[in-house]
Formats: C-alpha cells, sequence, structure tokens
C-alpha cells in the first residue's frame, strides 16, 4: 500500500518543481524529502524522478502518480472536512498555543465560554512565545496560535498562515511610584529592565528614538518579575497593556506612551475550511479579546 505522507510529498515536488522548494512548502528538511522520494520509488518498483542538470523532473510513472496522488489527497482532505461536519462539536479536540500574558488575561474567559457550550471537546493550551507557537501551528500540533509583534521590531513569522489582527495592544511605561518623569527620556540615566527578545528590540528602538541607549540591568520574561523589580526601585520598564492587566504591582506607576503598541494576531494554518472546533474557538477568542478591558 502506498504511503500518504510520500504521495503528499510528491505532489509537492511535482507542484513546486524541485525538492528544495517542496521542502519548504511543506516544512520538512530537503534530506527527509529526498528520503521518501526514494522509499515511494522502491515502493512502486518505479523510477519517479530524474536528475535535470542541477535539479530534477519528474519521469512519466512520476508525472502519472502525482496526478493521482493530488486525487488521492484531495479526497482525503474532503473526507475529513465531511467528518468533521458530521461529527460537529459533540467531540474531537482542538489546541491552542499562546503568550504568557494572553493566557493571564482573555484566554481563560474564552475557555471557559468555549467549555461551556462544547463539553465534549478537549480543549489544550500550551504556553509560547510567537516563535514556538509558529513552529507549534506549521507542525500541527495546535490548531490556532495567539502572536504579538511590534512595528519594525520582533514582527512574527506570519508567512503563509491564515491571520488576523485581533488587538492593538497600547505600550506604558513604568516606575516606581515615587520616581518623577512620563517620558522615556525622563528616565535616560536610571537602569532599564527588559523582557523577551522582541520586547527588548522594541524598547532599546524607542529609547533609541527618544536619544539615548537604556542601560539594561536585569532581563526576564515574567511581567510579575518585572513589575517586582520596578517596585523595587531597581529600575524602570515598558510593559504592554495586557501584562498590566493580567497584574498589577500596587508599588508601579504607570504611563501609556502616545503612538507606541504592539499588535496581537489570532492565527491558524493550512486551506480552510477549518474544523468546526476550530471554528468554535476563534470566534470564542474573537469575541472575548473584543469585549473591555482589552479593547478600549
Amino acid at each position: 500500500m502506498l504511503d500518504v505522507t510520500r504521495l503528499r510529498v510528491l505532489a509537492a515536488v511535482a507542484r513546486h518543481g524541485s525538492v528544495t522548494a517542496a521542502a519548504q512548502a511543506l516544512h520538512y528538511a530537503q534530506p527527509s524529502v529526498s528520503h521518501h522520494l526514494a522509499r515511494l520509488e522502491a515502493e512502486t518498483g518505479s523510477r519517479l524522478v530524474q536528475r535535470a542538470g542541477r535539479g530534477i523532473r519528474l519521469t512519466e510513472a512520476g508525472r502519472m502518480l502525482a496526478d493521482r496522488a493530488e486525487e488521492i489527497l484531495g479526497r482525503l482532505d474532503a473526507a475529513e472536512t465531511e467528518l468533521a461536519a458530521l461529527t460537529g462539536l459533540r467531540s474531537g479536540r482542538v489546541r491552542l498555543a499562546a503568550f504568557p500574558s494572553a493566557l493571564g488575561t482573555f484566554v481563560p474567559a474564552a475557555a471557559a465560554g468555549f467549555a461551556a457550550a462544547h463539553p465534549g471537546v478537549d480543549l489544550r493550551f500550551t504556553e509560547a512565545e510567537p516563535p514556538d507557537a509558529v513552529r507549534l501551528l506549521r507542525a500541527g500540533e495546535v490548531e490556532v496560535a495567539l502572536l504579538f509583534g511590534y512595528p519594525d521590531a520582533g514582527a512574527p513569522d506570519l508567512d503563509g498562515l491564515r491571520h488576523e489582527l485581533l488587538l492593538a495592544e497600547p505600550l506604558h511605561l513604568v516606575t516606581p511610584a515615587g520616581w518623577a518623569g512620563d517620558t522615556l527620556a525622563d528616565h535616560r540615566d536610571r537602569p532599564w529592565i527588559a523582557g523577551c527578545e522582541r520586547c527588548r528590540v522594541a524598547l532599546v528602538r524607542a529609547c533609541a528614538a527618544s536619544g539615548f541607549a537604556p542601560d539594561i540591568r536585569f532581563t526576564t520574561d515574567d511581567y510579575v518579575a518585572v513589575q517586582a523589580l520596578v517596585a523595587a526601585g531597581l529600575g524602570v520598564t515598558v510593559l504592554p497593556g495586557l501584562a498590566l492587566c493580567a497584574h498589577h504591582n500596587p508599588g508601579v506607576r504607570t504611563i501609556a506612551l502616545p503612538g507606541a503598541g504592539r499588535s496581537v494576531y489570532l492565527a491558524v494554518y493550512g486551506e480552510p475550511p477549518d474544523p468546526p472546533a476550530t471554528v468554535a474557538l476563534l470566534d470564542q477568542v474573537r469575541a472575548v479579546a473584543g469585549s473591555p478591558p482589552y479593547r478600549k
């Protein structure tokens, strides 16, 4: 019996014209594509590809099998869609990857609403920063991902994803309660606290636009720890609105930074239509994220 994965690889080579392009489209390593082609040739007893200059091309047998593979894969995809529609939301599983401040704010409310409406569906979460969430999405390990990015600084890799802007999240200067100064430049001589790599890049660029380089003394992804450091008078920082909505240390003062923000995206991978459970989760996340206090 022919292996479906190897048929998918052959169809991708036929569609994209090379092993390299097929590997990129499938998110496989190039040697893995070559291995699948070799195994498919062994299974069929036919030569399916041949070298042409520095690349390859399909033989007549390869073209015939690639055409049939497209038909087979299309029927399998249709069967999955029909089965999902028949099953509806009485059973199944849907998985979400999200960054910490989303998990600490609107995601639990969305999950509670989803679970109440569809108790038979197994809903699971994974905490992941945007690069890992994108990888999980493309690998089929989650169906939905929440991602964030800053303008010109650490934007998520959205190539090939179906995505939408969910929130335009404001940024805030965060200082100890007793410190004066409402702009970044007012604190140019203070120690600074930075977050994840993308947040740190955004902070450095924002400070550069204000005419100075921040003296970053502490780095942590934990927004609770960041605020504790600030409250202790160890420095100042910049935090997005969701981090402050999830946790607001009473010992800090926050000032909204005009024109500064980050974008939060809702993303899925693959061709539509999405399974009913995925559609229902997307709708629930949109509804909760679109209500106060997340969307102001």
